[in-house]
């Protein structure tokens, strides 16, 4: 496996995979690497010739409050990981080569960015839909890979592809749960052993809604209430948001009909956590449609 740091020395490796006919998968990563993440790198190789991993905190989708700084790092490990899979090259630039002196140019998608978690980190999308659109313009995959916990993330990028007519397959890999329903994040490092115990209400929260959903409950309303109550028997619980959104602009509806988004951001003491389902008026859990 290589490690490439230059991004001119990435596009030069991919224009030599594509003059050989070759198909490059991508999965762009903040690197400490868990079984989600390993779980997209296997779908992007399953689907390509050769496969790059990306492992960069991007600085410019956190707010100045937010945890840059202590972001879970570990090169070396992650990189032992990607090379026990097989993968090709992993790429792993520095904030200075994504961003020299004199950065200026930033792509923004509209509408999907102001709800959720757009309504809470400003600016957040603005940073993630700049760097990816620079990893792409480095990688020149033909497929990348996103996880489906960040949601509206993956909205965000379908919408950014399409809007661009970028020539990249964007593909959603399934959440990943630990064996208590809790979603994998390199930010459950964060969490106490009590604090990692409570955090297993969001996905709680979430079953509830699905259960509601499948014994006829449409009014959104309800459903939000009965995951709060939820959310709130842990006691160092803090609700940002709750929300049941339609899948096309992401928007609050008042009544289930057809396909939706079930989305919440917690705080747990001092972590914030994300969880996401997507059901229909049925309650049955669905894929998410590219």
């Amino acid at each position: 496996m290589k490690l490439i740091e230059r991004v001119r020395d990435m596009q030069a490796w991919a224009d030599d995979v594509r003059a050989g006919g070759e198909r490059i998968g991508f999965v762009p990563t903040m690197g400490y690497l868990h079984e989600g993440h390993l779980s997209l790198v296997r779908l992007a190789k399953g689907s390509s010739d050769r496969t790059v991993v990306s492992i960069f905190v991007n600085p410019i989708q956190f707010g100045p409050q937010e945890d840059y700084n202590r972001y879970p790092r570990d090169l070396d490990r992650d990189i032992g990981l990607l090379r026990d899979l097989g993968v090709d090259v992993t790429f792993a630039p520095s904030v200075g080569e994504m961003y020299p002196e004199g950065f200026c140019t930033y792509v923004d998608v509209e509408g999907l960015t102001e709800g959720l978690c757009g309504a809470y980190r400003p600016g957040h999308f603005r940073g993630v839909t700049t760097v990816v659109t620079k990893l792409f313009l480095a990688v020149k995959p033909h497929l990348a890979v996103f996880g489906r916990k960040d949601a509206q993330q993956a909205f965000v990028i379908r919408r950014m592809v399409r809007d661009l007519n970028m020539d990249v397959e964007v593909v959603v890999g399934p959440t990943v749960r630990e064996v208590d329903g809790l979603a994998m994040s390199s930010r459950n490092t964060y969490l106490s052993p009590e604090e990692r115990k409570q955090a297993t209400v969001l996905y709680r929260a979430l079953l509830r809604a699905k259960e509601l959903m499948e014994g006829g409950e449409r009014d959104t309303k309800v459903i939000v209430g009965e995951m709060e109550g939820i959310v709130r028997e842990a006691p160092s619980a803090r609700v940002e948001y709750i929300e049941i959104v339609d899948t096309e602009k992401l928007k609050p509806v008042p009544f289930v009909d057809g396909e939706v988004l079930v989305a919440l951001a917690v705080w747990i003491g001092n972590t914030r956590l994300i969880d996401n389902m997507i059901v229909d008026a049925r309650g049955d859990e669905l894929n998410f449609q590219i």
